[in-house]
């Protein structure tokens, strides 16, 4: 406790203005992700708190992030859908996910997974970010206009036939669950549907009017609509938002220009009884756990969300993580990556038995509380009990926020969360792969690939797409770069090494002598393939020199074992000269060692080798008489 509290001033101050700036942001998040601001206080207040607790990283400031919450849009949007566009029914299905990828984190950190998370590749990271950014921006265009697709009458009117339609279909799936679905009880289907009623499918249509218009493919879809149907209050809302956030940091940025932004917009419409639309009602009171999550929980039902889950447990490491690094490189200090993903996990399990959003660790957070004084666990911890105190004492006064203010903060927010970095970086990588006529950049089509995939598609499964590509890339230019330094040389390069110098002339027509140096795998074998058909037709042995050769991959072995069948079938014998540990072991594996190569073949020097050729190899070729 002594050194918790070692520097309790600085933690003081940086924990009350880490609280303050992820305020407004938390309450964004929660409205973005679809669960309400609540949902994101919830997770701010809760990761924020027990993530400092039991986390590595001294300084960090954790909460509901950018990246986070665009998967948890995601996964939100998708169960409430299957559950009837209701957030209540689809509410303990969505926290279990949230709950097991908090568990996930927990699991990732015991098995010392923390310091792998580095080797994500960073074509990956810059495509998915600056998707984030445009799927962030591009889904609070419609909210900033005042536009809300389940509230468009017309529109949602397009989709009352449709809507009938899965009612009628959920009516025959529930007979069919309950035996009855049979010709003589199709009266119970009719009488069924005759209870349905317009404002049930009028609720129906509105879910899908709202899921046609989610992600950035749907905003573009009903753009034009939301054009037309502007509302101007909102919109200036919004601007004035915006132009607050982004002015106010010219003036001083001593204070979070998103709270001043909140604060003024939201003083003014309020003041002035503006007639705008509130964000969703905030609880009072303390946070109550969803128990039900546990008491109602189906296997069956979170089995397809698993490696969702998955993904969002790896996503928040890898947020956590980065903001780890950045922390270091600000207090000199060195995080523990593993401690900090189970502190991660603890923070994110919590948040979800409270209704909370999943987070990470929050770089802007953290290195605001890093400026303002902040160097213990205690900081992050301040942090989450200042939003705590905010949700007892202010919640009322918060529920009175503008929506459009928040969809402001989103907006500023995508902009700023976009890797420019990587995007400034296009024109000057090196176009290191063609497609047809076209050369481009490997790291670039990558990012690409990701960015696109990402924002009009699946973030998980672009992620998983992307991974796999630059593994395969990464593999491609290593097998290349590999296979050049391996020096396996067809018959009219290879050269003599310096020790061959005494080899006997007069055997050089019986005795092939091939180099190996550098590895034997998958990227070099096309070009040792090439062996038996370098060795001279007069040679009836093959030296192969392996003390060059570290290593041999399965690819490799069984080249290897291929190329040796073919020359004993050709009647050539083999002679292996000072073979390492790691290829011997494996030769010996699938019992190449002693069935093709016996061990009296198999020698530590060259010399040694020279000593048998002398003694077994007989010149069959040297037309010159020898005197009697």
């Amino acid at each position: 406790m002594k050194n918790i509290f070692s520097n309790f001033k600085g933690d003081l101050f940086g924990g009350i203005t880490a609280g303050i700036v992820a305020l407004p942001l938390a309450l964004a998040f929660g409205v973005s992700s679809g669960m309400g601001p609540s949902a994101g206080l919830y997770g701010a207040i809760f990761i924020g708190f027990f993530a400092a607790l039991f986390g590595g990283t001294n300084t960090q400031i954790s909460g509901p992030t950018a990246p986070m919450t665009a998967v948890s849009m995601v996964v939100i949007a998708g169960i409430v859908a299957a559950n009837d566009g209701s957030l209540e029914k689809a509410l303990p299905a969505i926290l279990i996910v949230f709950l097991l990828a908090g568990l996930m984190q927990i699991g990732l950190g015991l098995m010392g997974i923390g310091k792998y998370i580095r080797y994500i590749p960073y074509p990956v990271v810059s495509g998915f970010m600056t998707a984030i950014g445009v799927i962030i921006l591009v889904t609070q265009i419609l909210p900033a206009l005042g536009y809300y697709p389940k509230e468009d009458a017309e529109f949602v009117a397009r989709y009352k036939p449709m809507a009938e339609e899965i009612i009628l279909e959920n009516i025959l799936k529930e007979e069919a669950g309950e035996g009855i679905l049979v010709l003589e009880d199709f009266e119970e289907t009719i009488e069924r549907a005759g209870t349905v009623t317009q404002e049930d499918i009028q609720k129906e249509a509105a879910t899908l009017a709202n899921k046609e218009a989610s992600g950035v493919l749907g905003a573009f879809k009903v753009l034009p609509r939301a054009l037309s149907n502007i509302n101007w209050l909102e919109l200036i809302l919004a601007l004035a938002t915006i132009f607050i956030i982004y002015g106010f940091k010219r003036i001083t940025t001593t204070i979070p220009s998103a709270l001043v932004a909140l604060a003024v917009v939201s003083g003014v419409a309020y003041g002035f009884g503006l007639d705008y639309r509130p964000i969703e009602q905030i609880p009072g009171g303390f946070p109550i756990p969803h128990l039900e999550i546990f008491t109602n929980f189906e296997l069956g039902a979170l089995t397809p969300y698993i490696f969702t889950a998955l993904t969002l447990a790896l996503l928040g490491a890898i947020d956590s993580l980065l903001t780890s690094v950045v922390a270091d490189n600000m207090t000199k200090t060195k995080h523990r990556p593993n401690k900090e993903l189970v502190g991660q996990g603890i923070g994110n399990s919590i948040a979800a038995i409270f209704g909370g959003i999943p987070g990470a660790g929050a770089t802007i957070r953290t290195v605001v509380n890093i400026n303002a004084g902040g160097k213990t666990k205690l900081s992050g911890m301040i942090a989450g009990i200042l939003l705590l105190v905010i949700l007892l004492a202010l919640g009322p006064v918060a529920s009175q926020i503008p929506a459009a203010v928040l969809a402001g903060i989103l907006v500023t927010v995508g902009i700023g969360v976009m890797d420019y970095k990587g995007l400034k970086a296009i024109p000057s990588l090196p176009k290191d792969m063609s497609i047809g006529p076209v050369k481009l950049s490997s790291e670039v089509v990558i990012m690409l690939i990701v960015l696109v995939l990402s924002s009009v598609w699946n973030l998980v499964y672009a992620v998983g797409v992307g991974l796999v590509i630059a593994s395969l890339m990464f593999m491609k230019k290593i097998g290349d770069m590999t296979a050049q330094r391996s020096d396996v040389k067809t018959l009219e390069k290879e050269q003599g090494w310096a020790d061959e110098a005494g080899f006997p002339k007069k055997l050089k027509e019986e005795v092939f002598i091939k180099h190996l140096k550098g590895p034997l795998f998958f990227g070099s074998t096309s070009d040792f393939q090439a062996l038996a058909n370098q060795v001279p037709r007069t040679a009836s042995t093959v030296i192969i020199r392996m003390d060059r050769m570290q290593y041999m991959d399965q690819s490799g072995l069984y080249t290897l074992e291929d190329v040796l069948i073919d020359l004993r079938k050709s009647g050539i014998s083999i002679l292996l000269v000072d073979l390492l540990d790691q290829p011997r072991y494996m030769m010996e594996r699938v019992d190449v060692i002693p069935e093709l190569i016996p061990e009296e073949h198999i020698f530590e020097t060259f010399a040694d080798c020279l000593k048998w050729i002398e003694l077994n190899i007989q010149d069959k070729y040297d037309k010159v008489a020898v005197p009697a």
